[in-house]
């Protein structure tokens, strides 16, 4: 707020300065320095008088100290028109920068944590893509990050490690190269031994699968699965790997018609290729046999969505339960269920 005081008072030492007339009649140096006195009291009245004007605009005291004594002079050096001039100076530079003062940040609420994310060592991984794609960090810090990702999950790392594949550094692609293709050998070489024990267990058991050849043909559908799930297989080797795991997913079906699991990636599987109807029918069939709606039908509204029925995808997002959905769900099913 201004002070009325230090203005009437920076005033009237103004005018008198001015009025004063003795000065007009007189050419002695006492009258000069009475002018000037006066002159510079009111000069330095006036700029305490605008100082508050500046809190906004000043980034500290020292800052303050400093435009309250430039005003001072220029009041001081122009006589009349430094005093004008203060004056609409510091009103215009408080309006335009007064309104944002203090407003560096505005303040944003923080997002809601997924539980499901939160386990283990996810928190730590959260910012690791960006540190990986930062050209400005040491090579060092990069090789060492992405060493770390040894022990991550092929679902996160992988993609990670095939981003680094286009790092600038030739170290840093050589590393993410050979742990991508460690993760592809390890898949690779568990492939291999249970296809040699489907192998050994049909010249045991003949062409109808037993109890060994079922849980071999559904170990290799889970791995190839995985190999898919992890993005290790990428353009022909994911279509390949997409056509084995139906394979033997129908094996272990035909013998247990009721795993409800592999009727659900069964669907997910015909759903990847195309096959939109047996996807359905495989779906309806997960729910049927007791899977939760929240399981499946994500996968029946993508379908659906796809398929451009979007009164069917709102219809079976409305059925879902929005306190049993996963938190990453829940707005999709409130954007669906919205009227």
């Amino acid at each position: 707020m201004i002070n009325f005081k230090l203005a009437l008072s920076a005033l009237v030492a103004e005018t008198a300065s001015w009025s004063s007339l003795w000065l007009l009649r007189s050419h002695s140096d006492a009258a000069l320095l009475g002018y000037l006195a006066a002159h510079a009291l009111a000069s330095g009245l006036l700029a305490l008088c605008l100082a508050p004007f500046l809190g906004a605009s000043a980034g500290s005291r020292r800052q303050r100290l400093a435009l309250v004594a430039l005003m001072a002079l220029i009041s001081y050096a122009v006589p009349v028109a430094g005093f004008i001039g203060s004056v609409i100076a510091t009103i215009a530079l408080s309006r335009q920068r007064g309104a944002h003062a203090g407003k560096k940040f505005s303040m944003l609420s923080l997002p809601d944590f997924d539980p499901h994310q939160q386990s283990g060592s996810g928190r730590r991984q959260a910012g690791l893509q960006s540190f990986l794609m930062n050209q400005a960090v040491p090579v060092a810090s990069r090789m060492r990050a992405l060493a770390a990702l040894s022990h991550v999950s092929g679902r996160t790392a992988s993609p990670m490690l095939r981003a680094a594949l286009g790092d600038s550094s030739d170290d840093v692609r050589l590393l993410a190269y050979s742990l991508l293709d460690g993760k592809e050998r390890q898949l690779s070489q568990a492939i291999h031994e249970e296809r040699q024990k489907l192998e050994r267990a049909q010249a045991l058991e003949g062409d109808q699968l037993g109890p060994q050849g079922v849980q071999a043909a559904w170990a290799l559908s889970d791995l190839y699965w995985e190999l898919i799930y992890q993005e290790a297989a990428q353009g022909d080797v994911r279509d390949h790997a997409t056509a084995q795991s139906l394979h033997f997913c129908r094996l272990v079906l035909a013998r247990r018609p009721d795993s409800v699991l592999l009727v659900l990636r069964q669907g997910r599987l015909l759903h990847m290729q195309g096959q939109d109807d047996e996807a359905l029918t495989c779906y309806e069939r997960a729910l049927a046999l007791g899977l939760p709606p929240a399981r499946v039908v994500p996968y029946q509204a993508e379908l659906l969505f796809g398929q451009r029925r979007f009164g069917e995808v709102q219809e079976r997002m409305r059925s879902l339960d929005m306190q049993q959905a996963l938190p990453r769900l829940r707005p999709s099913i409130q954007y669906w269920s919205a009227s």
